[in-house]
């Protein structure tokens, strides 16, 4: 009876040995930018954290780079190159059209505070568009507002014309065509290499790039725009079908710490990091100037110009595109003053 009693004891504990408490999911981020980015130094990290914690331990991430260069980073997520990702909607030109809606100057408000506006009318109008088919978004945000960083002096948006000029995509691009730049176009960590050998001149970016992408080597001037010249547009997104194989507890679980919480956080790591920019570009004694009232007044013109063709072109998508622009805006404000 010792003897059976012993036999059935050991089975038992090879057989907890060899079967998990719970099974564990490993889900890879592919990533761009330098791994000292704010983004992949702590955004995401902090995300997989939560989403460890809320699932028991049972989902887990590890960041990899160079999966694909940054305009390819949605195609690898939706075909299944990695498992999730941060993607600027400016990269991939003619693909998103609802999304623009955060980047026309003016919105009036912080990063974290656009990011959760961003998140609200994405779900209840942009979503409508369904033009992140193909993946999950289970995030939106956008960067601190863009500014102009350049190595010659712009005291008028008649300094732009002709001047090669590194701009983003989407509306920050036709508004710095609108003023004659020449652009030129390469993705954010190809930036520094840009200006230092001279095939920019200036560049259309958020004073964040002074630190995180070293701007401050290769600029000497930046013009700051009251209410934003432009705001980034940036998603998070998961492959679908990895979302879909988990259980639903840890769907749920997920979605918990992502959505507008995570949107926001999003904002709130741009917003800091754009603090450590502004320092660094002190640091190098570049010049930052704000623009003049000429210059807004000159942009508002510019802008309610795009902003008319840009509605014609997201109308018929199954949501209203002026209505969406107007209460992102709304909102953006109303929780900045939060």
């Amino acid at each position: 009876m010792k003897q059976r009693f012993c036999i059935f004891a050991t089975a038992a504990a090879l057989a907890a040995i060899a079967t998990p408490a719970a099974a564990q999911t490993k889900l890879i981020i592919g990533s761009w930018a330098p791994p000292t980015h704010h983004v992949n130094a702590k955004l995401l990290p902090g995300w997989a954290k939560d989403v460890e914690k809320a699932t028991g331990g049972r989902v887990t991430f590890e960041i990899k780079y160079n999966l694909a260069p940054p305009p390819g980073m949605f195609d690898a997520v939706r075909d299944g190159v990695a498992d999730a990702t941060w993607v600027f909607h400016g990269y991939n030109p003619g693909k998103f059209v609802a999304t623009q809606a955060i980047e026309f100057p003016g919105l009036g408000a912080g990063a974290a505070a656009g990011s959760a506006a961003y998140w609200r009318v994405h779900q209840k109008y942009l979503a409508k568009a369904d033009e992140h088919k193909g993946v999950l978004v289970v995030a939106l945000s956008t960067h601190g507002a863009g500014i102009i960083q350049s190595q010659k002096p712009i005291k008028s948006w008649a300094d732009l014309k002709g001047l090669k000029v590194r701009l983003p995509g989407g509306i920050a691009s036709k508004v710095g065509e609108a003023f004659g730049a020449v652009a030129v176009t390469v993705p954010a960590p190809k930036v520094y290499e840009t200006l230092s050998s001279k095939v920019a001149e200036a560049v259309f970016m958020p004073i964040e790039t002074q630190k995180s992408f070293r701007l401050a080597e290769v600029t000497k001037y930046l013009v700051e725009i009251p209410g934003n010249l432009y705001d980034g547009s940036f998603a998070i997104v998961v492959h679908p079908g990895k979302f879909k194989a988990l259980s639903a507890a840890d769907q749920k679980a997920i979605m918990a710490v992502s959505g507008e919480k995570l949107s926001a956080s999003f904002g709130r790591s741009w917003a800091g990091a754009e603090t450590a920019g502004r320092e660094a570009a002190k640091a190098a004694g570049n010049e930052i100037s704000t623009a003049s009232p000429q210059m807004m007044a000159e942009l508002k013109k510019v802008t309610a110009q795009i902003e008319a063709d840009w509605i014609k072109r997201a109308s018929g998508k199954g949501y209203d595109p002026k209505a969406a622009l107007a209460e992102l805006r709304k909102t953006a404000r109303s929780l900045e003053k939060k």
